[in-house]
């Protein structure tokens, strides 16, 4: 038994630890002020954190556990049974009822009741409405309790007030009110405190009134955290000095660099940073120097760094170690990668591994005091760190990697997804947005958020704005309108304002550009400053070509389809022997896998091993190989200490989707790609002669891009490849089509032309030929409509609905329940505009037994042996959206693998000897080369 006011002070106990050693100067700066005064701000975050369970000092918790109930009655505290057992009355909304009344009675103001008992009413993850605390009415006070159970709960709370040093509960009184985004801040300390108080390892049960004390509690808090080995960052961070590329990159900085740091500099209060600059620029590095610059000045004690996708995390995650530890040695080790594939990163499972022998025991606890052993990301928690042992770890504390804990670490690389989650309506939000602020938050190729994700996106910045969070963000090919809505929304939320009519920023001239944004001392105004600076390196004369390419309608048959699909490789594979017939690197980018597929078989037939394809639908093993061989092989060159990389390659030619797109730095000498959007399609061709000092072939020393998936008509609108329609659609392709058509005459200057091409086809300025203006018109209605469409199906998921962003406290925030799902794939579907496809476990089933992809044998029930479950889990695909429903009704977790902790919510693709199978109408084949191929519609 652990008795109620034992786990009040142990949680408030860890509230002190959480200000001493986790957080940011910042946090502690605007809690003293909340609180009264230098000092202060720490006593009322740890007794916010131990009041938070004030809601079990009644019958409708007590009665839970027979023989704890039967002391509580022997004490003379009673109910009546019968009735209180046909109700029920969740703890955490008794406690944010029963607050109310004694933070009254205690003279507390209405203004601070009403923010304060929130905390407590939603501190299992989700805020009720004021109108939801009550007991049921049919419990006619059994539940809330009778006769001396007022005097009980209000006694509780001034024990507990007076164990932290407060002379009553009305000392503790706030002098002001804190903004909404800080409240929800606190709340993820408190869920935070009471979790690790929560653990019985640590914690363990006091049933003697007389032991407990707040100085016990200090002594159990204190040992918990040292074995634990939790930490925040870096703490107080000095600004940077001159030097400072130097000293973490070791080469001097570029001017644009420099805009950006000085930029940073040049920002009177924490807001927005907005940086435009070509591909291989560097903008990342200026990023992670600014951040010191911006955490120095508005004391943030860490950051998150958020890329597009997970395959472009990892890189950054490396990237971001060798920065955190060029500052100091030890916080490289305090980085977490966080996406679902974490597991597949060689180097994160390397300092896990590392990190082996320290952890042992430690299996975490959720907010219910249950154990677990696995999160949400595919990691097991397994174990804590010795006291002794805590600064030999290489990874972040075990804890922190538990579910939905992820963004607390110090450090954090992982997918802007994690931001979107924080933007959206779900449960233990809290926990997200205490992850992030307190941080320096860095974004980039923001410009890659549809409509829908901006819409999260914009929530987030609202958020982070009001939270004074600084951010970063990081774009090649950003439109000035996309510009202008991020930075409108950070400063709407830091004026805490639904709406207002602030002036527009400068608009830039040059490229690369900085736009700096922020509010001034009264929170009235904005600020801005603009600066430009000269790319790295001289323009680059890109040739542009096209690739014209049949389309045929709707009223073709299937072999016309895929005669015409034919034609089109081998035209591709034409152009590839002419352009690299004494050798090169080329560079494909389809716009779906399929086509990539097809492309590939052709290429292979003519040119062999010099082949490769990288795509979404190979398993993830296969997929991080493959892209680990390219970067190897395409790369940039190594830097001094660095492992030592094949030569290039005399002829290579990549087969890809749209993965190639996105911080994917490789070099390569011809691009050939379907047409996409042009700020995509320039992000294509940021891979094109990315790396200066390449020695290049004669046929390929000028950069050429060549556009194809489209057939090219002249006067008459181009007719387009259906699928690149239904991706992006006609509008902007359209648009696209027309700057593509004029530059065969005149060619592109890379970079300087980048913000010119995607002003024009993002402005609806006249651009298209006067015989496509018809279909440009109709085009656009369509777009304009599935843009508010997409846009609006966003609304319900939001963390905040319209109207409500001038809402004084949390009071409500999950008053219409939830929005989407507790696991990382449910909730991508959430910020990524629907089902983004169910991933299921590929496995042979021979017979009576399993064999693995690659043939090695499973138990009778799929139970995986020792050594194999890295294999296991790397044959996970994902499949297309098309056959997800039929997944989910065909597919099952095998019964070996239901009691496993990575395993048990797995599918498992049952394939058969020639790895096939038939979902629904379709049947399926992984091919070790090509991955996942759909063969038949049936």
């Amino acid at each position: 038994m652990n008795l109620l006011v034992s786990h009040l002070v142990d949680a408030a106990a860890v509230g002190e630890l959480l200000w001493d050693h986790f957080l940011a100067p910042s946090t502690r700066a605007w809690l003293d002020e909340v609180a009264g005064g230098p000092g202060r701000g720490r006593v009322l975050l740890a007794w916010l954190c131990g009041v938070h369970d004030c809601g079990k000092a009644t019958p409708a918790h007590q009665r839970l556990w027979p023989e704890g109930a039967r002391a509580v009655r022997e004490a003379g505290l009673s109910w009546h049974e019968p009735t209180a057992a046909k109700h029920r009355w969740r703890h955490d909304r008794a406690g944010g009822f029963l607050l109310r009344s004694v933070l009254s009675d205690a003279g507390w103001s209405p203004e601070q009741v009403e923010w304060v008992w929130p905390l407590v009413a939603g501190h299992h993850g989700l805020f009720p409405a004021e109108g939801q605390l009550p007991e049921p009415r049919r419990a006619q006070g059994q539940l809330r309790g009778e006769g001396n159970w007022p005097r009980v709960q209000q006694e509780l709370v001034r024990w507990f007030t007076q164990a932290l040093g407060f002379a009553g509960v009305g000392a503790v009184q706030p002098v002001s009110v804190p903004s909404r985004a800080a409240q929800l801040h606190v709340s993820g300390l408190v869920v935070m405190a009471d979790w690790i108080a929560s653990d019985e390892h640590h914690f363990v049960g006091v049933d003697d009134l007389d032991e407990v004390s707040m100085e016990a509690a200090r002594k159990r808090a204190g040992r918990a955290w040292a074995e634990l080995g939790l930490r925040g960052g870096w703490g107080s961070l000095t600004a940077p000095a001159s030097g400072v590329f130097e000293a973490r990159f070791g080469h001097a900085p570029r001017d644009s660099q420099l805009a950006v740091l000085e930029a940073a500099r040049a920002m009177q209060a924490p807001g927005l940073l907005v940086v435009e600059a070509p591909m291989g620029e560097g903008k990342t590095k200026a990023a992670l120097v600014a951040a010191e610059e911006l955490a120095a000045r508005f004391g943030a004690d860490g950051v998150f760094v958020g890329m597009p996708t997970q395959a472009t995390s990892d890189p950054m995650f490396s990237q971001v170690r060798s920065w955190a530890g060029a500052i100091d040695a030890g916080l490289a080790g305090q980085v977490a990668l966080l996406h679902g594939k974490r597991m597949f990163n060689k180097e994160w499972t390397a300092l896990l591994a590392a990190d082996a022998e320290l952890d042992r025991r430690f299996a975490g606890v959720d907010e219910y005091g249950m154990h677990c052993g696995d999160d949400e990301y595919g990691l097991a928690a397994v174990s804590q760190a010795p006291a002794d042992a805590v600064a030999e770890r290489q990874a972040p504390a075990q804890w922190f990697l538990g579910s939905k804990r992820g963004l607390l670490c110090p450090f954090v690389v992982g997918t802007i997804d994690q931001l979107l989650f924080a933007a959206t309506r779900t449960k233990h939000v809290m926990l997200r947005t205490a992850g992030l602020a307190g941080k320096v938050v860095i974004l980039d190729e923001v410009h890659a958020a549809d409509v829908y994700m901006s819409q999260f996106l914009r929530e987030g910045l609202r958020w982070l704005g009001q939270a004074g969070v600084p951010v970063v963000l990081l774009s090649a090919t950003l439109p000035p309108s996309q510009r202008r809505e991020f930075i409108d929304a950070y400063l709407l939320g830091a004026a805490s304002k639904e709406e207002a009519a602030f002036p527009a920023p400068p608009e830039p001239v040059g490229y690369p550009r900085v736009t700096a944004a922020w509010l001034d001392d009264d929170r009235a105004a904005p600020r801005f400053d603009v600066r430009e600076a000269a790319a790295w390196r001289p323009d680059v004369p890109v040739e542009v070509e096209i690739l014209s390419e049949q389309m045929l309608g709707a009223g073709s048959t299937t072999e016309q389809r895929r005669a015409a699909l034919d034609a089109g490789d081998r035209a591709v594979a034409d152009l590839l022997e002419q352009w690299l017939a004494v050798g090169g690197c080329a560079l494909v980018i389809r716009n779906t896998v399929a086509r990539a597929q097809s492309t590939f078989a052709e290429l292979q037939a003519r040119f062999g091993d010099d082949v490769r394809l990288l795509h979404a639908r190979l398993t993830v093993q296969a997929r991080a190989d493959r892209t680990e061989d390219c970067l190897q092989l395409l790369g940039p060159p190594p830097k001094p200490g660095d492992d030592p990389r094949p030569p290039r390659p005399a002829r290579l030619i990549l087969v890809a989707t749209q993965l190639a797109e996105q911080s994917f730095d490789v070099d390569t000498d011809l691009l050939v790609t379907d047409l996409a959007p042009i700020d995509l399609l320039l992000q294509r061709i940021g891979r094109l002669h990315r790396h200066a000092g390449t020695v290049r072939p004669s046929s390929v020393e000028q950069p050429r891009v060549v556009v194809t998936g489209f057939d090219d008509t002249g006067d008459r609108p181009p007719r387009l490849l259906y699928a690149s329609e239904k991706i992006y659609g006609r509008y902007l392709l359209l648009r696209t089509a027309a700057e593509v058509s004029r530059a065969r005459e005149t060619g592109w200057r890379i970079p300087t032309v980048v913000p010119e091409l995607v002003d024009r086809v993002y402005s609806g300025q006249p651009l298209v030929p006067e015989g496509w203006v018809e279909a440009e018109t109709a085009a656009r209605t369509d777009w304009e409509q599935e843009q508010s469409a997409r846009a609006a199906g966003a609304t319900p998921f939001l963390l905040t609905r319209l109207g409500e962003h001038e809402a004084p406290t949390l009071e409500g925030l999950h008053s219409d329940g939830v929005s989407g799902g507790g696991s990382e794939s449910l909730m991508e579907a959430v910020v990524r505009d629907g089902e983004r496809g169910v991933e299921v476990i590929l496995v042979v089933a021979d017979g009576d037994r399993y064999r693995t992809l690659a043939g090695r044998a499973l138990g009778p029930n799929g139970e995986v042996p020792d050594g194999v479950l890295d294999e296991v889990l790397g044959a996970t695909v994902r499949l297309p959206p098309t056959l997800s429903q039929a997944a989910v009704q065909e597919c099952r977790v095998l019964p070996g693998w239901q009691g496993h902790p990575w395993l048990r919510y797995s599918l498992a693709l049952e394939l058969d000897g020639q790895h096939r199978k038939k979902l629904g109408e379709t049947v399926v084949r992984y091919d070790t080369e090509l991955g996942l191929v759909e063969e038949t519609k049936q």
